[in-house]
């Protein structure tokens, strides 16, 4: 892991005239994010029940209590990804966060002093990977904005203020309530949706119709939605 700043330099390239090419798809521990879940499962055209069952499994932080959510592997045998093919990745355009980012890693931090978000990258230099002998030269900042990380980045962040929250003031796992709404409003987005829009799941006086109007037909604010939900259901901020 070698640190590096935003407008520091990196060598790196990934596609299939690179020997190693695919390989990464393999021996998989993949964690998916709320946004990367969002992303997948409207690529596929599918509820995100469907999704969930069908390409994920589900633990629990022993010691947070969140639901965490991975890729389910197509093979036990090489724990080979669902949506790798010899050309590829099926679902690049909408592919996991983790999968963009790479090499790199990022890590956030809040100031003390402003309260702002500070990031932190660092290269993962793996001997394994062959993409660093060819590729372009390019920025951090400059593989972040090619790669689309940026909202990954910005709804990615929203998350960890909830977490962040529940160190602060939750001590213990949550309990088995508030991992059910946690899941609902974070990873099940369909169903989150029924019961807002058609079991009034929500207090009318906590949130705006233009707000809810957004919501209604755009899966991203539905999801900041169920975010902030959350964060009132579990700290009533």
């Amino acid at each position: 892991m070698i640190p590096l700043m935003p407008e520091n330099h990196f060598r790196f390239s990934c596609h299939p005239d690179v020997p190693c090419f695919n390989d990464c798809c393999r021996d998989l521990n993949q964690l998916l994010t709320p946004y990367d879940i969002v992303c997948i499962k409207n690529r596929l055209e599918m509820d995100s029940a469907d999704f969930l069952k069908q390409y994920t499994t589900r633990h629990v932080g022993p010691r947070s209590g969140f639901p965490i959510i991975s890729l389910k592997s197509e093979s036990r045998s090489d724990m080979t990804c669902p949506f790798v093919s010899p050309k590829g990745c099926k679902i690049y355009e909408d592919r996991p966060a983790s999968c963009r980012i790479y090499p790199l890693a990022r890590a956030v931090s809040k100031s003390r002093g402003n309260g702002k978000m500070r990031q932190h990258y660092a290269l993962m230099k793996e001997p394994h990977c062959l993409g660093f002998a060819s590729g372009r030269r390019q920025t951090v900042l400059q593989w972040v904005a090619d790669q689309g990380l940026e909202i990954h980045n910005q709804v990615n962040d929203l998350l960890l203020e909830v977490i962040s929250l529940k160190n602060q003031r939750v001590s213990g796992p949550l309990d088995l309530k508030y991992q059910h709404f946690f899941y609902l409003a974070c990873y099940d987005l369909d169903t989150f949706k029924t019961h807002v829009f058609e079991k009034g799941l929500l207090d009318a006086d906590s949130v705006t119709s233009d707000v809810l109007k957004a919501a209604r037909t755009d899966d991203i604010k539905l999801l900041m939605l169920g975010i902030q939900w959350i964060k009132g259901v579990l700290f009533e901020t």
